[in-house]
């Protein structure tokens, strides 16, 4: 598996969501270089009203693709859930295939499909515009989500059309494919903690595979599904939607996606929402720090939220981690709960506080020799159906962050500094974490772009940024750090004081009552505004 955390804000636990989407009705491409292969550039059709292009923002372009007109149709289940329950959203969303360049420093040669899904504003008359979403990952569809997540945005869609997307590299939009089910089962059962030589070097050999595979099966794409080319895509996006200004919620990651654009292009920046904000000045290893401490912050939330101390539920998780790494637990499926699958089952529901019971009951059953709900939970996050098929938003996410970072961490890094100051964050998820950096890009056949992204957007109107004080995977620090570096006058912090990965979509009155002001009439909340 891609042993990164995720951090997208509504799919933390992803059996409470249908996956639906955009699809062609092909069958599953072969499993080679072909499966995710740019096509060329088809002819255009005649440019949409209000889309001509501004040659300031995309130098380049042809006016074949900012004059492009999205042909709009009613949605089919994507290609991998034909014949499974998934189905297609129902009559009020339609999916197009936006064109975009495959490489921005050759924008009149290859192009790749962008995949959009729509809802109308429901008030017409009233209608602002668009509003575009992104729900993190890296790797995670907005095709898929927006509608499955539609009832939370209901009063932004009354004067929105509600627009989410794959970004490139991603599902529909010429996802990323790396690994087949097989592979990846076999992956899910190595030590991402590992204890001896032995132990290291398979971790360390699957981990070099994986890049190996990726670049073997869709390596045309590696180079170009960095953040930056996805924040052109949504410049892109802007002017074929045919909007003066972009509008935009980004959940997680996708603050991130939304702080480069702000970044790229701060006269376009519209009314810009940021929750469960992304550190922009943590590098490589600072990123897992972060959520080292972020997931340890949670589970000591959880543990205090039932009358335990911090350390002894602590200890508790630790002694059963030890007598999992020892000795995995039977499940009753003919798979076994190991050390690495019991973290990601225990990672899973600290995203969200309403799903703390299901970690309470699955920790109950570990503890007396049951590991069937962890796994369940593990098999949740990792993707897993009951047929044992796998999806690819891991692979999506891997790509996306190994051509993102230029950081690279080696084994001997790992075991004589990292784990020391990791575990000493958290002894739970700090060595998980500092193995993770050893092998997450080990071998990437593409070079980072940048250390940490570029956000600060001199000029642009106002960003809302949204810092929950309990998210478990982008700490609250992370949102005051973006309003620093998005620069004075444009980053506007909210603060929520309650618990879970992403604020917006808790429910909490005082939140949504202020980012919908913010979307609906333009007023930002003062700064400084407060949330319990």
């Amino acid at each position: 598996m891609s042993r990164r955390t995720r951090i997208s804000a509504l799919l933390t636990v992803s059996l409470l969501l249908t996956v639906t989407g955009c699809g062609s009705g092909t069958e599953d491409p072969p499993p080679d270089a072909k499966a995710a292969a740019p096509s060329s550039a088809t002819a255009p059709s005649p440019a949409a009203a209000g889309a001509a292009p501004d040659p300031a923002d995309l130098p380049g372009l042809p006016a074949s693709l900012t004059g492009q007109r999205l042909d709009w149709k009613r949605c089919e289940a994507p290609r991998k859930a034909r014949g499974s329950a998934a189905k297609a959203p129902g009559s009020g969303w339609k999916c197009a295939t936006m064109r975009a360049p495959l490489d921005y420093r050759a924008p009149a040669a290859e192009t790749i499909g962008i995949a959009l899904i729509r809802s109308e504003a429901k008030d017409r008359a009233g209608r602002i515009g668009s509003l575009l979403f992104n729900f993190g990952g890296p790797g995670g569809s907005g095709v898929a989500t927006l509608p499955a997540a539609a009832d939370s945005f209901a009063a932004l869609g009354t004067r929105y059309d509600l627009v989410g997307f794959d970004p490139r590299g991603v599902a529909e939009s010429a996802g990323v494919v790396c690994r087949n089910d097989r592979q990846t089962e076999k992956s899910l059962r190595i030590d991402a903690t590992p204890d001896t030589p032995a132990e290291e070097k398979t971790f360390l050999n699957d981990s070099a595979a994986f890049g190996a595979d990726c670049a073997r099966r869709s390596g045309p794409l590696l180079p170009h599904v960095g953040t930056t080319n996805a924040a052109r895509d949504m410049e892109l996006m802007r002017q074929v939607l045919g909007d003066d200004t972009l509008n935009y919620l980004g959940f997680s990651y996708g603050t991130e996606l939304g702080g480069v654009y702000a970044h790229l292009f701060p006269a376009k920046v519209g009314r810009f929402t940021l929750d469960a904000v992304v550190d922009p000045t943590a590098d490589y290893v600072g990123h897992s720090l972060n959520q080292a401490l972020g997931f340890q912050r949670a589970l000591e939330n959880y543990y205090e939220s039932r009358g335990v101390s911090a350390q002894a539920g602590t200890a508790r998780v630790v002694r059963l981690l030890d007598r999992l790494d020892r000795e995995p637990l039977p499940t009753g499926t003919g798979r076994r709960l190991t050390e690495s699958l019991a973290l990601t089952g225990i990672i899973t529901p600290l995203y969200s506080e309403d799903s703390w019971p299901y970690l309470t009951d699955a920790l109950d059953a570990a503890e007396s020799g049951d590991g069937s709900g962890l796994l369940r939970l593990a098999d949740s996050y990792n993707d897993r159906d009951a047929q044992g098929h796998y999806g690819t938003a891991q692979h999506s996410q891997r790509a996306i962050s190994c051509a993102d970072t230029k950081g690279r961490v080696t084994a001997a890094e790992v075991t004589s500094r990292l784990l020391a100051d990791f575990r000493k964050v958290s002894p739970v998820f700090g060595p998980f974490l500092a193995w993770d950096l050893a092998g997450w890009c080990a071998g990437w056949p593409v070079a980072g772009e940048h250390e940490t992204p570029e956000v600060a957007a001199p000029g642009a109107a106002p960003v809302l940024v949204v810092g929950g004080k309990g998210d478990p995977a982008t700490p609250y620090e992370g949102a005051q750090r973006m309003v620093e570096e998005l620069g004075d006058g444009v980053g506007v912090l909210l603060t929520f004081e309650g618990e879970g990965h992403g604020a917006y979509t808790t429910g909490n009155r005082c939140i949504t009552g202020a980012v919908d002001d913010y979307f609906l009439h333009g007023t930002v909340p003062a700064a400084g505004t407060s949330c319990s």
